[in-house]
């Protein structure tokens, strides 16, 4: 079988990895340390901030997932739905996996680690914490970094803007239903109320003010204008998820002071996850001989996750202090080192990939 049209690599979209991106894990260590001690030494201004609650929202945490948020969502074009029938065949193999498999094998994943192998290490009342959480976590497909992992690994663009646009669309009917049903399934009280709350508060909302936004400079300036304005974001991002890091830790010290190895144990699921879902991704792309700059960004697509979503939804279901808070954090520590080897896992077997498509 010939190579077809979509192995034609335009322009990869035009994401770097910036310093903070590329070094995210050490920021977030920093973080650690700094919000431990914070609110170690600042417990009354954390209580505080802890008690600034409308209908079981955060006020101080809303703002901050607003600013983290709306920068990443201003990338999106949901003009570019039109390509799907361009590149359906891979669409389809990241629609499966990023709806159909990461979310349940995750809940799999922390039914078997944190409630059987782990449950000896890890507090006994917050085991059902912990397990919301990573399902949380696998329940958000990734809306911003992929654009990075794309352009690391040449993936195709229109294909990568189309599978985003499809994913955040998706997302804001799926989430909750597929977050309930696992919790569920898990015996954890889902407090629906809540859920629904946090889907239009954290997806509903910042999408729709993110594409008025956009189609707003689009209008008045073109691509220039909103380049512009997303540079000037960044950094406002990039501070908000570090605020909200510092946040988590300082409700999250004491526990983390008394079972350090915690982190440790959460990393194992979503780790094992993530090379699962990738590489399912993967094969099944290379099997219906889809393209390797669809199959690269599809594989990334299908195993990393809108931590920031998943952050702010733990948060609103079961606080600052919960375990699932902490299990959502965990993700954005290892976010940056395993994606960064998958794409290197991607790129040198482009060889071995293509040879299927000869």
């Amino acid at each position: 079988m010939t190579i077809s049209d979509e192995t034609k690599v335009t322009q990869p979209v035009g994401a770097k990895m910036s310093v903070f991106e590329r070094y995210l894990s050490v920021w977030v260590m920093l973080c650690i340390i700094a919000g431990i001690g914070a609110g170690h030494f600042f417990t009354t201004p954390f209580q505080a901030i802890g008690r600034l609650n409308i209908a079981q929202v955060n006020i101080p945490v809303a703002g901050l997932i607003w600013l983290m948020i709306i920068p990443m969502l201003l990338k999106i074009d949901f003009s570019a739905l039109h390509h799907v029938k361009e590149h359906w065949r891979g669409i389809g193999v990241t629609l499966f996996v990023n709806w159909a498999v990461k979310p349940f094998s995750m809940a799999a994943l922390a039914w078997v680690f944190i409630y059987g192998v782990f449950s000896e290490w890890l507090p006994a009342d917050q085991l059902d914490s912990y397990v919301a959480g990573l399902i949380i976590l696998a329940a958000a497909p990734c809306t911003a970094m992929v654009f990075v992992w794309s352009n690391l690994s040449n993936g195709e663009p229109n294909f990568t803007l189309t599978q985003v646009a499809l994913n955040d669309t998706i997302m804001i009917f799926a989430f909750a239903p597929i977050v309930g049903l696992l919790l569920g399934i898990s015996a954890i009280s889902v407090p629906w109320d809540t859920l629904f709350l946090s889907v239009v508060i954290y997806i509903v909302i910042p999408v729709g003010f993110a594409q008025w936004w956009r189609r707003r400079l689009l209008h008045r300036g073109g691509e220039a204008a909103l380049a512009k304005v997303l540079n000037r974001l960044q950094p406002v991002s990039i501070v908000s998820l570090l605020a909200t890091l510092v946040l988590l830790f300082g409700f999250q010290g004491e526990q983390i002071l008394a079972q350090p190895l915690i982190i440790v144990l959460l990393a194992v699921p979503i780790l094992i996850q993530v090379y699962f879902n990738s590489g399912l991704a993967y094969l099944l792309n290379r099997r219906f001989h889809v393209a390797h700059c669809v199959a690269a960004p599809s594989a990334l697509i299908g195993a990393s996750n809108f931590f920031e979503l998943a952050v702010a939804a733990a948060i609103a279901l079961f606080g600052f202090q919960s375990g699932a808070a902490l299990a959502t954090v965990v993700g954005v520590l290892v976010e940056v080192p395993v994606m960064l080897s998958v794409v290197k896992i991607v790129n040198a077997s482009r060889p071995w990939y293509e040879r299927a498509l000869r």
